[in-house]
């Protein structure tokens, strides 16, 4: 059987660290009650609350932040190893993010129900994103250009 890496008592600790980390973010007024710890071998790479309010950046989740600084501390844009530790299961764009940056697991706190029961609205995203793209309440249009096509051929040669 293989050891875990990370003991059930550090998964605990970690857990309350981005809790507090939220308690914080709400105290300060920095934006939302969300808190988010990234951890890689046993040690923090990252970690942040929500800074929306205060950065005025609607994309400044606690698992962005933690993410940017993450990849910052290790150079790296791949997290491949590392955890996430949340103070509530993560949005959409948080879930993509977490998906892109190849961290290779997540552990929160408050669900998504329990989200939705206080006021955050992902499940109204997730539903938008699942309708055609004619059919959402936001303008997506195709405006073809070719030029938009040989860059992505470009970044194949380079």
């Amino acid at each position: 059987m293989k050891k875990e890496k990370v003991t059930k008592e550090e998964r605990i600790r970690f857990m309350q660290m981005a809790i507090d980390m939220s308690q914080y973010s709400l105290d300060s007024k920095c934006g939302g009650p969300f808190g988010a710890v990234i951890i890689k071998d046993g040690k923090i790479v990252g970690s942040s609350g929500n800074k929306v309010t205060s950065e005025c950046d609607p994309t400044a989740h606690a698992e962005v932040m933690a993410i940017r600084e993450a990849s910052k501390n290790l150079k790296t844009i791949d997290l491949s190893g590392c955890e996430m530790y949340s103070s509530a299961e993560p949005c959409p764009m948080c879930t993509a993010a977490i998906y892109w940056s190849k961290i290779n697991a997540v552990f929160y706190s408050n669900t998504e129900e329990d989200s939705m029961e206080y006021g955050f609205v992902d499940k109204l995203i997730l539903a938008e994103l699942r309708k055609p793209k004619n059919k959402r309440y936001l303008l997506f249009k195709h405006l073809k250009n070719p030029m938009a096509l040989q860059i992505f051929k470009r970044a194949l040669e380079i």
